[in-house]
């Protein structure tokens, strides 16, 4: 059981705020919301920039609120807004995000915003006290030891939505609870598909263009994640949210190429069991079982045939080929704020080979290279963290050679 017990009522629809509206995590989760409208409904719904994406949304939706990061991109959306007649309140800025993160009409925060932006907003619904569907890694990455004594303090609900650790929560032990370290737990397996180079000679990787990387062979992800997902730096972010999340050290996670896709994560227990969770490569899944929980509802999803899979193959992830897996590693036994400087450098250094300014292999190198000239510290509050993500953006910035970039997640 998530780190608090209350499971809201079904007297009436619960309201529902989704942080990413935009993204595919947000399309999939309104996917699942519209199916259950006597269980559900959309309070406010946010993005970036993409203000025509959010006016359709509000459209179909008819969310009490709707907030864009972008101040230009929110003029635009609140005149669409008064032309549709819609009743819609449009709101921007990082505060905007804030607060309708906290705002009491929403029992469920789907936290889907990208990179280091979506740290204070689902912080904030964590101190709240909501059910938080956790779906971006940063917070745990970041600051991890913060976002869980918060929702202890809370009494938050944190689901967690990754695929990989919503099948780890599920192969828990009743009654567990997140932040706890488990009982009769002796490994996680933590798979992947090994993404779209599994197999590519390591001499070619040079050449790979992004066009390559975001080709994903079995999952259907955003631009930046499908990178990670290339470099297993994705795997990586994971491996340290892994330890946050269930309150076991590093060397208890072990990573497992899974090329079907089909198991998304095992538990090996004390007794030599181990427990998978196997499901079709969809995000309907575990959304649709976090917005539930503890009930099971339907998510669209079709049934698996294990009969048309055939096979299950594992794999080891090859040192040579994701160097990025290693550099994550370290970083999580590092701990303190060598976390959030790994994850700073690799949102700069994937952004910069987006825009062809960097090769697929310098990517890892970027990363170590700022980890390298910015050592990491110990200390654990929130403004160490920003202060570090800050930092780690000039850093890697410097190493690419490129103008700095400033922090993504502002200021606290």
């Amino acid at each position: 059981m998530p780190t608090g017990v209350q499971v809201p009522t079904r007297s009436a629809p619960h309201g529902v705020t989704i942080l990413g509206a935009t993204g595919s995590i947000g399309a999939s989760t309104l996917d699942v919301v519209a199916r259950h409208p006597d269980r559900y409904r959309v309070v406010a719904l946010t993005a970036n920039n993409q203000d025509e994406r959010l006016f359709e949304l509000c459209r179909r939706f008819r969310p009490a609120q709707a907030v864009l990061r972008d101040t230009a991109a929110a003029a635009r959306l609140r005149d669409r807004i008064r032309e549709a007649g819609l009743i819609t309140e449009v709101l921007a800025g990082a505060d905007a995000l804030v607060a309708v993160a906290r705002a009491p009409e929403a029992v469920i925060v789907m936290a889907a915003i990208v990179g280091a932006a979506g740290l204070l907003p689902a912080l904030e619904a964590v101190r709240a006290g909501k059910r938080v569907l956790l779906a971006n890694k940063e917070p745990l990455v970041m600051s991890g030891h913060i976002f869980m004594h918060e929702a202890r303090a809370s009494g938050a609900v944190i689901l967690p939505i990754d695929s990989e650790h919503n099948a780890i929560f599920q192969c828990m032990p009743p009654g567990y609870r997140t932040g706890e370290p488990p009982v009769g737990v002796r490994r996680i397996l933590l798979t992947c598909s090994g993404g779209p180079f599994r197999t590519t000679p390591t001499a070619e990787l040079a050449g790979v263009t992004p066009e390559q990387a975001v080709a994903h062979p079995r999952w259907a992800m955003g631009r930046k994640i499908s990178v990670d997902s290339a470099t297993l730096m994705n795997k990586g972010l994971e491996l340290i949210e892994a330890c946050r999340l269930f309150d076991v050290t590093p060397e208890q996670v072990q990573v497992v190429i899974h090329p079907q896709s089909v198991i998304h994560s095992m538990v090996d227990y004390a007794d030599g069991s181990v427990l998978a969770q196997l499901g079709n490569p969809d995000m309907r899944t575990p959304i649709a079982h976090a917005l539930a929980w503890p009930e099971r509802i339907d998510s669209g999803v079709k049934a698996l045939d294990l009969f048309e899979i055939g096979q299950l193959d594992f794999e080891r992830p090859d040192p040579g080929r994701f160097p990025c897996l290693k550099l994550a590693e370290d970083a999580a036994r590092a701990g303190g704020t060598a976390p959030a400087i790994l994850n700073a450098a690799n949102e700069v250094a994937v952004e910069a080979f987006l825009e062809r300014r960097i090769a697929f292999p310098d990517i890892a190198a970027v990363i170590a290279r700022t980890l390298e000239r910015l050592p990491g510290s110990s200390e654990n509050t929130l403004e160490a963290i920003l202060a570090a993500d800050a930092a780690a953006r000039i850093v890697a910035a410097r190493a690419i050679g490129a103008p700095a970039v400033s922090s993504a997640a502002g200021t606290a």
